[in-house]
C-alpha cells in the first residue's frame, strides 16, 4: 500500500491523534502492530487476549497500544528498558508469539538530520532549517510506510511464557503516609505495613 493511503486511513489517524503528531517512530509502531496482528491472526485486544512486550519507550509504542489494545492500565503492555526498536506480541488464544525488530539498515539518518533535530528542539532553527527537518522526517515516514515488510523488519516466532493476568485486589492504608496502597505492594517493617516510598525513606533514616 502506498504511504499516502496509509496516512489517510482511519487506523493511522487514530494512532496520530493518540500520539499527538506523525513521526517516523509512530510509523514504525504502526507497521509492527499491523504485521504482528496478521502473524498471530488476531484482532485488537478488548481485554487481555493479547500481550505486548516493548523494548523501547519511544513513539512507536503509542501505535502498538492503539492498534493492539495492549495498555499499561490493562496490564498487558510490558516495558523492558532495552533501548531497541523491538516488539513482541503474544496471543493467549493462539498460544503463539512473534518478535519484530527494526532492521539495522533502515532510516540511518545522516549527520545533517541530527544537526537539524538539535536545532529544532532547542528552538534555534531558522524557518528554512525547520522546513528541511520536516522534509527529512516526511521522507522517512513515507519510506517506512511503503517499504516491503521484509526490508523493514526482522520477524520471528518466539515462545515466551505468558504473564499472569492483571491482579485486582483491595488497597490497604500505608502506616506511614496514610495513602491507600495495593496490599501486595506493601512492605512489612518493624510491625508496620509501609508503601515502598515510606519504606525507602525509613531505610534512609
Amino acid at each position: 500500500m502506498k504511504a499516502e493511503h496509509i496516512l489517510s486511513s482511519e487506523d493511522f489517524k487514530k494512532c496520530a491523534d493518540f500520539h499527538g503528531h506523525v513521526c517516523p517512530g509512530l510509523a514504525i509502531g504502526y507497521r509492527v502492530a499491523k504485521a504482528g496482528l496478521d502473524w498471530l491472526e488476531e484482532h485488537r485486544s478488548m481485554d487481555e487476549e493479547l500481550v505486548a512486550i516493548v523494548e523501547t519507550d519511544a513513539c512507536g509504542v503509542d501505535a502498538i497500544q492503539v492498534l493492539t489494545g495492549c495498555t499499561f492500565g490493562k496490564g498487558n503492555l510490558i516495558y523492558e528498558d532495552l533501548g531497541k526498536q523491538g516488539f513482541t506480541l503474544l496471543g493467549r488464544k493462539a498460544g503463539k508469539g512473534v518478535r519484530a525488530v527494526l532492521k539495522a539498515d533502515v532510516i540511518l539518518h545522516d549527520k545533517r538530520h541530527w544537526e537539524l533535530m538539535d536545532k529544532v528542539r532547542n528552538e534555534t532553527a531558522s524557518d528554512e532549517e525547520v522546513k528541511e527537518f520536516h522534509d527529512f522526517r516526511q521522507k522517512a515516514i513515507n519510506e517506512i510506510l511503503s517499504m516491503p515488510l521484509e526490508k523493514l523488519l526482522n520477524m520471528e516466532a518466539v515462545e515466551v511464557p505468558l504473564p499472569s493476568k492483571a491482579r485486582i485486589e483491595p488497597s490497604v492504608i500505608c502506616d506511614g503516609c496514610g495513602e491507600p496502597t495495593m496490599a501486595s505492594k506493601l512492605v512489612k517493617a518493624e510491625g508496620r505495613k509501609l508503601c515502598r516510598t515510606c519504606y525507602d525513606k525509613a531505610l534512609a533514616g
